[in-house]
């Protein structure tokens, strides 16, 4: 908005910083920047600082979801609506730093989703990669490009980019996941589409387990063409395997002062990230162990598998226990303090941070 003439405007920016122009000589520049403005014309000098910072300056803010708090608005929200009327029955975590923009972070969508017995969120596809983390029940399934994986709690599970997936639940308790989806950094781009399938589930083509048998065992057959995906083949990375990886690996190797035993899930096609845009791990903590100040450009998503502890981000401290999900914002010091052996799994942006280069970290 064009000051009044005489008035020097205030060009303070989100940072608190002042910008280097001539804070006096604005009052006369009213009419420039008014006349420009009529042809989609604005100063860069006047916002530059706020662009390029000389820090990363995250909207997000720390922020943690207690699931004792969030599991009864999950079955309140059965009562209220259908899967068939919602389609995804999912009550979305938004960083209180990004109210009413549906995000855990400023590129990330986060959300809880529940499936009660009998039912089956329908068949649909879109550009947007999603990933499910199991928290809660047994007997339920997702099924992705015509084969369908049975999920336990602690499964990872991948829905690739424009892969048909429905979700059911055969058990006889409600089936509840973290989805995480890159949405925003689809919509960022502009390349964003979505269809449903005709149907309320897709035709399953292939057996259960075929995806595990053909790339799962450090092997892959020599006929079968991957493609150009860089989604891993496998969509379901069973908790057991995964827990047993951590213990093992804790029982010979010096533990990492900045992130306990920690391990990536890989693609085991080219030895990328199982996804390309979203990174995703598992760390284990022993019982009293405390990790030193770390701090990275990725904004992290957390989810805890096991046990109990607490996370310090720029000094401000959150207690966790099972199932909880907290946020620690791009470029803030985090310390992790277990106080029983705890499981944490994480997702971030640090894949495409990566591939493009941006990637900073420091281990203090």
């Amino acid at each position: 908005m064009t000051k009044p003439p005489g008035q020097v405007p205030d060009l303070r920016d989100d940072s608190g910083v002042v910008p280097t122009v001539n804070l006096a000589a604005e009052a006369g520049r009213s009419d420039f920047y008014a006349r420009a403005a009529e042809h989609q014309l604005a100063p860069l000098w006047r916002v530059l600082h706020g662009l390029v910072t000389e820090k990363p300056v995250p909207r997000c803010v720390p922020a943690i979801w207690h699931y004792r708090d969030v599991r009864p608005f999950l079955m309140e929200a059965c009562g209220q609506i259908s899967t068939e009327e919602a389609e995804r029955r999912v009550l979305v975590f938004e960083n209180p730093g990004l109210p009413g923009q549906s995000r855990i972070t400023q590129s990330l969508f986060g959300g809880f989703q529940i499936v009660l017995p009998g039912e089956i969120a329908p068949a649909h596809r879109h550009v947007a990669s999603a990933l499910r983390f199991i928290v809660e029940g047994r007997n339920a399934y997702t099924a992705v490009a015509g084969e369908k994986t049975m999920m336990e709690p602690g499964d990872f599970v991948i829905t690739p980019s424009m892969a048909w997936h429905d979700h059911g639940n055969e058990g006889d308790g409600p089936m509840v996941w973290l989805d995480g989806l890159d949405m925003h950094i689809v919509n960022l781009l502009g390349a964003s589409f979505r269809e449903g399938y005709p149907g309320k589930v897709q035709p399953l083509d292939r057996p259960e387990g075929a995806a595990m048998a053909e790339a799962g065992t450090n092997m892959l057959p020599v006929d079968h063409d991957f493609g150009k995906t860089l989604t891993s083949p496998i969509f379901n990375y069973p908790y057991a395997r995964t827990r047993e990886a951590l213990d093992r690996l804790a029982r010979f190797r010096e533990i990492n002062a900045w992130h306990g035993h920690k391990m990536r899930y890989v693609n085991p096609v080219n030895g990328d990230w199982a996804m390309p845009t979203m990174a995703t791990s598992m760390q284990l903590l022993p019982k009293g162990f405390a990790t030193r100040p770390y701090r990275s450009t990725d904004s992290t998503v957390f989810t805890v598998v096991e046990g109990r502890g607490s996370t310090t981000v720029d000094g401000k401290t959150m207690e966790w226990e099972p199932h909880d999900v907290f946020i620690v914002p791009s470029w803030q010091q985090v310390t992790h303090t277990a106080s029983e052996d705890a499981v944490l799994f994480t997702y971030s942006d640090r894949a495409v941070q990566e591939k493009l280069g941006l990637l900073r970290e420091e281990q203090l």
